[in-house]
């Protein structure tokens, strides 16, 4: 039985880097943007804690999303 090996990023076609790349910065731009949010928004105006959704935000994709959606009050 041999183990299935996992692609390297130089072995991925210039397109499949591409789209690595712009899925990656297009997460970071997400945290990033929600952390600033978090950060700067009053605790009154945050459904539950602060560190509740930083925790949260740090989750690939969902969590920045889901700050955004159901973490920000008004």
């Amino acid at each position: 039985m041999t183990a299935r090996r996992r692609p390297k990023f130089r072995d991925l076609t210039p397109g499949q880097q591409t789209l690595v790349l712009t899925l990656a910065a297009v997460q970071l731009s997400l945290a990033a943007t929600a952390w600033t949010d978090l950060a700067r928004r009053p605790a009154d105006r945050v459904a539950g804690s602060k560190a509740k959704w930083a925790a949260i935000i740090a989750v690939n994709w969902i969590g920045p999303i889901t700050y955004f959606r159901r973490g920000r009050i008004g």
